[in-house]
């Protein structure tokens, strides 16, 4: 179940010596301490000064403040407030970025004239996943990797089980081309928060294994590959 906090949603209430007591007043102080924020003077560090044939991302989509609780938010399940409420969002993990402060970030600058951009797109932004590589020079082209994380998520609308990697090109589609029989869909179990199968990038390798190649928003250091972001990790390391 999710809260949008700060879209005028209104708050689970009760009275309590003439006070209204929400959850969002209890779990308030824990969110803001919980959230990760940038300790750079600037949105990111300074990309590369090198120009790839492959660019690979997946950006810290912000929620807008959409929170995840368990059943212990709900009035009807804690009355009187005795039970802890389990939060959590995606900017307790990393920080997370606007779309706009995401197109600020001159990607085209790292892109060389023929191109691809691999990119991540979680289903509630796909819309400005579009938007977000045409800012950086790019046109969609297609779905590059349908990942089955086999564990579902609850939905709005459906039962949530995948998440797309999409394919947007600048210029030509760089050359030599390697294999051609590489498989859409993948499925694997989720790991950590927000970690992406590795076999996507095994694969953008089997399909460009000469090329220049960078991870953005990187968390690990795979090899033969560049990367670039604030969250990289020795313990996610290929």
């Amino acid at each position: 179940m999710q809260l949008n906090l700060f879209n005028n949603d209104k708050p689970i209430e009760m009275k309590k010596e003439n006070r209204i007591i929400s959850g969002y007043t209890i779990y308030n102080a824990e969110q803001h301490r919980r959230t990760k924020r940038s300790d750079l003077p600037s949105l990111y560090p300074d990309l590369p000064e090198k120009k790839y044939d492959i660019i690979y991302a997946d950006p810290p989509w912000d929620y807008g403040g959409k929170m995840q609780f368990d059943r212990s938010g709900k009035k009807d399940v804690n009355a009187n407030w005795e039970k802890n409420i389990f939060i959590s969002a995606a900017n307790f993990q990393y920080p997370t970025l606007t779309t706009k402060e995401m197109m600020r970030i001159p990607i085209a600058e790292i892109a060389k004239d023929d191109c691809l951009l691999f990119m991540w797109v979680t289903n509630p932004h796909l819309a400005q996943g579009l938007e977000l590589a045409k800012a950086w020079g790019f046109e969609y082209r297609t779905v590059g990797f349908v990942w089955d994380k086999m564990v579902h998520n609850p939905g709005q609308y459906t039962m949530s089980y995948c998440e797309l990697c999409l394919i947007f090109k600048r210029g030509r589609i760089p050359r030599p081309r390697g294999a051609r029989n590489v498989k859409q869909l993948i499925r694997l179990p989720r790991g950590k928060h927000s970690e992406k199968p590795l076999e996507v990038l095994k694969n953008i390798e089997e399909m460009f294994p000469t090329q220049d190649r960078v991870e953005l928003f990187a968390r690990g250091k795979p090899e033969n590959w560049d990367v670039w972001g604030l969250d990289v990790r020795e313990e996610y390391k290929d």
